[in-house]
């Protein structure tokens, strides 16, 4: 009809606006309620994670192996060693903010071209939440759990201990989880 309604211009913006309050309250109800509390995690070092817990699940319809495991502060963690795991696993970990959005597009390109799931581009951040909090699960949930936790943990906590962290709980054989339970496994030598 061609005139113009400025009253119900307001009313539309006030819906919206509206709308969007309801869905930022939800959001941050959600990334309070369901996200984990890891702030916990600058001064306490997790007892059993939840990927131990999914593999120890696992393994005990087939011979069950204990989990072995030995705490290491970074300290004790031969800087090489570091090194070898951030050239390895994620180059660019001291510099992004959780995120390898570069490594992520790359690693989609490949399974486009495999036709299937090769290449993840997970950074080291992100492999420490699916290793303390997830499982393997591939859901479009769960990458958006992990998503969110890691923006959390890199938030939260330093580069030094995520990598600490993630030196303690990466699994580096059969139910032989972090560095120092893995070099006196297959070297009879502590990490450092």
């Amino acid at each position: 009809d061609g005139i113009f309604y400025p009253q119900r211009q307001n009313i539309e913006m006030k819906k919206l606006l509206y709308i969007s309050a309801a869905f930022a309250a939800l959001a941050a109800i959600l990334y309070f309620l369901v996200l984990p509390d890891v702030s916990r995690l600058r001064k306490e070092n997790p007892k059993k994670t939840s990927m131990m817990e999914y593999n120890e699940a696992r393994r005990k319809k087939a011979a069950r192996r204990a989990v072995y495991q030995v705490w290491s502060p970074l300290t004790n963690v031969s800087p090489y060693l570091v090194k070898a795991v951030v050239i390895a696993e994620d180059d660019k970990f001291y510099s992004h903010e959780g995120f390898d959005f570069e490594g992520m597009r790359e690693a989609l390109e490949k399974n486009i071209k495999a036709k299937k799931f090769k290449a993840g581009g997970s950074t080291i951040s992100q492999q420490l939440v699916k290793n303390l909090y997830l499982t393997p699960q591939r859901s479009l949930f769960r990458k958006l759990r992990e998503f969110l936790i890691t923006w959390k943990m890199e938030r939260t906590l330093s580069k030094r201990r995520i990598m600490e962290l993630y030196l303690n709980v990466a699994e580096w054989g059969d139910g032989i989880y972090g560095a120092e339970a893995a070099s006196r496994h297959y070297f009879n030598k502590t990490a450092l």
